[in-house]
């Protein structure tokens, strides 16, 4: 277990500093704002006129983003099924600290948000018209029998995991990956762009979250 130190971001929503990776878990100028930018309305929200929605992510780390997931499976009857990649997770303590729940105003969610963070590797977790999955491995040595329309790229960055965006990593990602699958990331760096036009991915730069210009949204033909 991982034990960092938590961070106000501008929104008022917290993040996490890592200490073994140097860095911060979400955008300092908000952790939600950033989110619900990159995963939610970038990825999720186009995929809603779909029955179901199976969903990859690439670092679970707080937390934020099955939790925000999870909120917008309440707002139709859309099945979402949810798997995450974490090698590091944060304590119990730690994800206990989190103000998302206030910061939202779903305090009733306490429950299940923890339940994310307790769940054991593998074990299925749901909610209403939600189900989730954890895997505490590296994403080069996981494997899913489920196929995927939407990957949350959400590792840290090119400079601080330099291992997560090469082309191998997204040519393993593509094994797991319905056609037409879409990934959604806040980075938009060029060794990216590159790693996912080597793995066959289409790629779309579109206006990026508060203090960030751009973003990528690449689809798996």
């Amino acid at each position: 277990m991982q034990e960092n130190k938590l961070s106000i971001t501008s929104d008022g929503s917290h993040s996490i500093f890592s200490d073994q990776f140097q860095a911060l878990y979400h955008s300092s100028h908000g952790a939600i704002q950033e989110s619900m930018h990159v995963f939610i309305a970038a990825g999720l929200l186009p995929l809603l006129e779909q029955k179901s929605v199976n969903i990859l992510e690439m670092g679970f780390g707080s937390g934020l983003n099955p939790l925000l997931t999870l909120i917008e499976s309440e707002k139709s009857d859309h099945l979402i099924h949810f798997e995450t990649v974490e090698a590091y997770p944060i304590s119990l303590d730690q994800a206990s600290q989190l103000n998302y729940l206030s910061q939202l105003n779903r305090g009733d969610l306490k429950d299940i948000f923890l339940k994310f963070h307790t769940a054991q590797s593998g074990e299925l977790v749901r909610h209403g018209h939600f189900s989730f999955a954890k895997h505490l491995t590296k994403l080069e040595d996981a494997h899913f029998e489920t196929k995927f329309d939407l990957v949350y790229y959400d590792a840290f960055s090119p400079l601080d995991q330099e291992e997560l965006w090469t082309p191998e990593i997204f040519i393993h990602i593509t094994t797991f990956l319905n056609p037409g699958a879409i990934l959604v990331s806040y980075c938009c760096k060029g060794t990216f762009k590159r790693s996912l036009k080597a793995a066959g991915f289409q790629i779309e730069k579109i206006p990026g979250p508060p203090g960030k210009r751009e973003m990528i949204r690449a689809v798996y033909p």
